[in-house]
């Protein structure tokens, strides 16, 4: 639905604004290619379930229909690995990886992004970033058997994080 704006209301952001420019899951950077939609991501186990709780209302309510969430606390066994391999926020802070606009991180701004919102300078930094996980893949390719997706579990689990799909290399 372009032309729309979308109200945020949750525990890290109050009455943020943005506008959908895009169709949801079109019209991307030719630069950014990712594997898995935002859905797909939920629905297969990231962050430990804990990741976007209190977010439902901002996003279509279909991505959340067989996401695996843990209101409660995270819980790294609801990963698709099955293992944690997240950094703290704190750590994100530290680093300078965090914009306010997306104060989760990355998928916070790849679900925006997916879902229509263009922010020019802020999308071509984290399309970088998120470019700079394909190192990953090599490790995985030159250390793994094909299809033994226990091999590097928590690489594996890093790049579900950032969109890519392990279990096609």
């Amino acid at each position: 639905m372009t032309g729309r704006s979308v109200v945020v209301f949750d525990r890290m952001q109050q009455g943020y604004v943005y506008e959908l420019v895009e169709p949801e899951g079109q019209k991307f950077s030719p630069l950014f290619t990712p594997d898995l939609t935002p859905q797909e991501m939920l629905e297969m186990g990231i962050f430990g379930g804990r990741y976007m709780t209190d977010s439902e209302a901002e996003f279509p309510s279909h991505w959340f229909t067989k996401a695996i969430m843990s209101p409660n606390q995270r819980d790294d066994s609801l990963n698709y690995f099955g293992v944690g391999a997240s950094q703290s926020l704190s750590v994100w802070r530290r680093n300078g990886w965090i914009n306010p606009v997306d104060p989760r991180g990355w998928f916070q701004w790849y679900c925006r992004y997916y879902f229509g919102r263009r922010l020019i300078l802020e999308d071509n930094r984290q399309i970088l970033r998120w470019k700079a996980m394909r190192r990953h893949i090599a490790q995985i390719q030159n250390n793994c058997l094909q299809g033994d997706w226990r091999c590097r579990a928590r690489q594996r689990q890093a790049l579900l994080h950032w969109a890519y799909d392990s279990r096609q290399y």
